[in-house]
């Protein structure tokens, strides 16, 4: 029952932080569809998972490869909005990175990135995210913001390098490499993702 009881504080304290989540959620999910994003990918198909970076159910189910860098992208999101506002109350904080996530998935798999990922990067077939996806990887950053905002610096760093690394031998891609690859493509690098793919 203690337990109840202090999640229903903290869901009290944080209820607005929380509906304005929910309400940017939303809103993003209404713009993609607006933009033409399908709500669950070219085949229709509800999915947990799909652990390959190489096949067209890449980036179309709730989780994926990349959701580490979503992760990521919250732990990086609450140490920068520390850095910058670390007057403004935690929740305010969390709604701001909410949005700075919500706008990157819509400028994401807007037809300029899609085509910069294909042009640049190894996701050589992809066709941007669901609508699904697009929605799971804000939830992912949320709760890698709420996870740094729990846990000591020490294991924030160590989790974001941790993911990096896991990323980078599983599959060959990272939110460092991916930033690295749309900002300035290298081919010898791009090669070596590449040569991780077993046709």
């Amino acid at each position: 029952m203690d337990v109840i009881r202090r999640a229903a504080r903290l869901v009290h304290a944080h209820r607005w932080a929380l509906i304005g989540s929910l309400a940017i959620l939303g809103l993003t999910a209404l713009i993609e569809v607006g933009l033409g994003r399908l709500p669950l990918g070219p085949d229709g198909k509800f999915g947990w998972w799909d652990g390959s970076i190489w096949n067209s159910e890449n980036s179309q189910r709730v989780a994926d490869a990349y959701s580490f860098s979503h992760i990521v992208h919250g732990i990086l999101f609450f140490a920068l909005l520390w850095l910058v506002a670390r007057r403004l109350p935690v929740s305010t904080r969390f709604l701001i990175a909410v949005l700075l996530e919500a706008a990157w998935e819509v400028l994401e798999n807007s037809p300029i990135v899609i085509h910069r990922y294909r042009d640049a990067t190894i996701a050589q077939g992809y066709v941007g995210d669901s609508v699904l996806n697009s929605c799971s990887d804000i939830v992912m950053m949320m709760l890698g913001f709420i996870l740094a905002g729990r846990v000591r610096v020490w294991v924030s760093v160590a989790l974001v390098l941790g993911m990096e690394i896991l990323c980078l031998l599983w599959v060959r891609d990272n939110l460092t490499l991916n930033i690295v690859m749309l900002l300035y493509p290298i081919e010898s690098l791009k090669a070596w993702q590449s040569a991780g793919h077993l046709p």
